[in-house]
This record gives C-alpha cells, sequence and structure tokens, in this order.
C-alpha cells in the first residue's frame, strides 16, 4: 500500500503525459545521471561510457535516449542494467519496455460476480486487520468493515487508492509524512506505466494526479521505480480510530488466480524480541 528532466506543465492529453514522463528515454537518461552521482564523476555517465560498457556505438545509445527503442538482446538488456546500476525493480521497468509488458486482464466492476463472494470471505478473515484489494489501476474491488472504518472513502463507487493518497487533503493528513508516501505511490505508478504503457486508464490516472502542482513537482525531482510496497512500516494519523499515531505494515498478496489483483492487508507493527523481555 502505502513501489527527471523534464519540468513542463501536463499535456492536454492524458496518453501524452505518459509518453513524455513515463517513457524509457527519461528513465535512462535519469538512471545514467544517478550512475554518474554514485560513481563520484559530478556528472552523469557519460553516453560514450555506457555504449562502450555495452560493446555498442555511442551513435546507437543516443538514439536509445532519444526515444527510439531498438530490438534489444537480453544479454544487452542484462549488462545495460549492470552498467546503470539498477535495481529488481527498476530491471523489471527496463525489461518492460524493452519486450513489452505482461498482458494482464484488467477485470471489469461489472464482471466479477463469481469472483467476488471469494474475495470478500478472503479480506473479512482479516478481521480486526483492514484488508482490501485493488486491480491493476489500483481502483477497489472489495475491502472489510475494518478498512471502511480506517477510511471511509472506501465505501465510494469509484474509490481509487492512488488517487485517494495522492490527492486528497484527507490523505496529507492522515498519512505521516506524506511526502514520503507521494514518492513511492508515484514510483508505483511509474513502474505501472512501463509495465502496461498502452493501458488508457492508468494514462488518465496519471494526468489527474499530475495536475496537483505537490505530485507534479515530485514527478518530475525524482524517476524512483517500486513494484510494490509489501513490508512497508509506516504511521498514521487516524483520530477517529485511534487518539496516538497508528503503526502498521502492510502485506500485498498477489492472487495467482487473479492476475492483475492485489490482496493488501495492514497489519500491527511486529515487536522486536527485546519487547517481550
Amino acid at each position: 500500500m502505502w513501489g527527471e528532466e523534464r519540468g513542463t506543465e501536463p499535456k492536454a492529453s492524458s496518453g501524452s503525459i505518459a509518453v513524455d514522463t513515463a517513457g524509457l528515454a527519461v528513465l535512462l537518461r535519469s538512471w545514467r545521471a544517478r550512475a554518474g552521482q554514485r560513481l563520484g564523476l559530478g556528472s552523469p555517465l557519460p553516453q560514450v561510457e555506457v555504449a562502450s560498457e555495452l560493446g555498442m556505438s555511442e551513435r546507437w545509445y543516443r538514439e536509445l535516449e532519444r526515444g527510439s527503442i531498438p530490438r534489444l538482446d537480453p544479454r544487452v538488456l542484462s549488462r545495460l542494467a549492470d552498467v546503470l546500476r539498477l535495481d529488481a525493480d527498476e530491471r523489471a521497468a527496463l525489461h518492460f519496455h524493452a519486450f513489452g509488458g505482461t498482458p494482464y486482464a484488467t477485470p471489469s466492476r461489472s464482471g466479477r460476480p463469481a469472483d467476488r463472494p471469494a474475495l470478500q470471505q478472503l479480506v473479512d478473515r482479516q478481521m480486526p486487520r483492514p484488508a482490501y484489494v485493488t486491480d491493476t489501476r489500483w481502483d477497489i474491488v472489495t475491502h472489510n468493515s475494518a478498512m471502511a472504518e480506517w477510511f471511509p472513502w472506501v465505501l465510494a463507487q469509484d474509490a481509487n487508492l492512488i488517487r485517494w493518497a495522492l490527492t486528497s487533503p484527507e490523505a496529507r493528513e492522515q498519512l505521516v509524512d506524506w511526502s514520503r508516501h507521494a514518492y513511492i505511490y508515484l514510483a508505483m505508478v511509474r513502474f505501472a506505466m512501463a509495465e502496461r504503457p498502452d493501458d488508457p486508464g492508468l494514462s488518465a490516472l496519471l494526468h489527474e494526479i499530475l495536475q496537483d502542482p505537490a505530485c507534479r513537482r515530485l514527478w518530475t525531482e525524482r524517476t524512483c521505480i517500486v513494484g510494490n510496497r509489501d513490508g512497508h512500516r509506516f504511521r498514521l494519523r487516524l483520530p477517529h480510530v485511534a487518539p496516538a499515531v497508528i503503526e502498521v505494515v502492510t502485506q500485498v498478496l498477489l492472487p495467482a488466480g487473479h492476475p492483475g489483483l492485489r490482496f493488501v492487508v495492514l497489519g500491527d507493527e511486529p515487536s522486536s524480541p527485546a519487547d517481550g523481555n
């Protein structure tokens, strides 16, 4: 739950935003700049050095950063990830851009009558811990009563986790250190855009998010990539639930029988062995 170098304003078309701010060219430039910083160069790792490490011409790599995506040999792709010092999620995003994402089928709200009772039973069994299920665009598929008590916004017909977390004033009050959360949520959106670049619903969500000035600034500041937030520990300010700040850890499971869905439970922060002494 709670996974650039361009600073222009969002374009009118949601699709153009996705291409301009989430494409491979932007990521490569950002990763190359970060690699230079990690090597202590004081500037981005030169294109010629990246190309040399790959056994390719500088022109070839320059075209890659300009948005041309040639046929990439898996070995070249792996070497590129090594040279740019990419982590696992960033490597996955690079793979998605080079070879295409996994064609997840996004279940529609009206097309799940057989699945919903089973999913509902699963989340209800997590009581009293809040639990919910989202689809590939973070629309809320189902939730238990604890989730609704903690976060009443899930009761709305068009409830969407990312939209709420990034654009709602309520979220900025309830998520302690909101900007840190926002960075991660935006990183998750960037991962999803790499995985499913032609998803119109995802592009529309990104366009909506980037209308918010704070989100736009955070999006252009860093090109982080995060696949999911499993194991993430964070704090919540929910006075209607508890007077003190609540500390929780997120558990994210991907149901094998429902590709694209995420089953999420907000558990208690685990105590250390010393706490029991």
